[in-house]
Parts: C-alpha cells; structure tokens; sequence
C-alpha cells in the first residue's frame, strides 16, 4: 500500500524558531508521524531570525526562481533546506528579501504586527503549493500551523480547486491562541481578488483580524485542531457550531496516536465522498 503525504506548514518550527505550541508541535509530529508509516514534508518561512550558518541552510538551485506576484508585484520566491538535528527529517524554508529579510519574526523590536504581514501570508502560502507543485509531490493531507498558515485552506479549496495536483488534498487547521492584535490593511480583499477570488469566497473578511482569519480557515478547512490548550472563545464557539470535523485538545505528549487516526479519517471521509 502507498504511504499517505502529510504537508506540514508552519510558521515556527524548532530548532529554528523559539519554542512555542505552534513550534514544538510543528517540530514533533512530522517526525513522529513519519515513524508511524507516513511520508512528510515541512514548510516554513526563512524568518531574518534564522542563523543560516549554524543550521546549515543551503538553497535549493532546482526549486527556486519562480516569481509570485503578490498585490500586482512580483516578488522572487527562493527555495532554502535544511535537516532537523537528531530526526530524519528536512525542513523546507520559503525565502524572499521583501518579506522575510528583516532580523525580526512577525513585530518589529516594539512588538508592533509588521504592516505587510498580509502579503507575507499570502507569499508564504502560495510559495509553499507552487513548490510542492514544483517537487511533484501530492499531498493526502495538508496541516496548517499558526495564523500565517490560515489563507491555505482558502487557496487549496477555491484557487487550487481545479489543480489536478490537489484534486484529492484534503486540509487540517490547528488553531492556536497565538492571536495578533492588529487588523491586516483594509485593502487585503482587492489584494485576494487580484489572485482570482470572488466575493463569495472572501465573506467575512471586511475588516481582518485575527478572529475573522481564523474563521475563514477553520470554515474552508476539511478538519479542525485545538492546538493550544486555551483558544478564543469565540473562535471555540465557531468550532462546535461548524460541520468541520475536529480534534480537541491534546497535550504534545499525548498527541500523536489520536493525530495520526484523524489524519486517517479525514482521508477515508474523503474517499468516501467521491
């Protein structure tokens, strides 16, 4: 029997980011859950922050040199690798000076939401499928960690609809209480229509924050993850008013065995459904 994929996007992984809920997990399961039989794949962006020296980071010739234009730009998209120390896994980094040069994550050193981190989701998302595209590799499963992971559902569900690569993709959302607390520019919908989304596909977007984000993920999402152990209330509320299949909350320790069979049912559903 083939392997089943599992694309792993996170915003933060470990050892390359500090540890958080979202990093340690996103450093955990991909190795984990390759051991119990499954294939994997790791996306992360290649943050200022990261020592590219220390962790061995090298640029991927084959894979880099393709444009994306984000908000009518277009903007260089560099494919960077690098192994996780003690596991048998890669971790694959999206790279672009525009948007992930800066020495800083997501706040500049006052701790203010960088004004551009819209378009930084939006390079983010899409250079991680137009690689995956590129690696001819296809993804059962994508599972999307952190809020600048939330705009893939979005993509695989309305723009990749007609992909054949993501004909039979289905995706997980972990939910985080990793909340921002500045609203994303209030042109973002225009930036979105300009990649070929509708109205329709954009409801509840009017004013961007991270709730509404959230909930557009969760809402496009084939299954749902309460990745922290507290989440927002309102974004908890949605949850359990959705048809979305989900996941409680597991600790790290405890996680993987129930992970792993969610996977398994989201793709029998899947299959199913056909």
């Amino acid at each position: 029997m083939e392997k089943k994929r599992i694309l792993y996007i996170s915003q933060e992984i470990v050892p390359f980011s500090p540890q958080t809920d979202i990093s340690s997990i996103s450093r955990k399961l991909p190795q984990v859950i390759q051991e119990a039989g499954k294939e994997i794949r790791a996306f992360m962006p290649r943050f200022g922050t990261i020592n590219e020296r220390r962790h061995q980071l090298h640029e991927v010739i084959r894979l880099s040199g393709m444009n994306l234009i984000i908000n009518d730009v277009d903007h260089p998209l560099i494919i960077k690798v690098a192994s996780v120390p003690q596991a048998k896994i890669q971790v694959y980094f999206i790279d672009n000076e525009d948007f992930f040069k800066r020495k800083a994550t997501l706040q500049d050193a006052n701790g203010e939401y960088f004004d551009d981190n819209d378009e930084r989701s939006m390079f983010f998302g899409r250079g991680v499928l137009e690689t995956v595209k590129k690696l001819g590799w296809k993804p059962d499963v994508i599972h999307c960690h952190g809020w600048m992971t939330a705009l893939v559902p979005l993509y695989i569900k309305k723009l990749y609809n007609n992909d054949p690569h993501f004909a039979e993709t289905q995706v997980v959302y972990s939910v985080y209480e990793d909340a921002f607390n500045k609203n994303w520019d209030k042109n973002f919908v225009n930036k979105l229509k300009f990649d070929g989304f509708n109205d329709e596909d954009l409801e509840g977007l009017e004013d961007v924050d991270f709730v509404a984000l959230n909930k557009l993920a969760i809402r496009e999402a084939d299954g749902v993850v309460q990745g922290s152990e507290e989440i927002d209330s309102d974004l908890s509320k949605f949850i359990s008013e959705t048809e979305v299949p989900s996941l409680e909350y597991y600790s790290e320790d405890s996680l993987v065995k129930p992970m792993d069979e969610f996977y398994d049912s989201i793709i029998e559903e899947a299959l199913v459904e056909k």
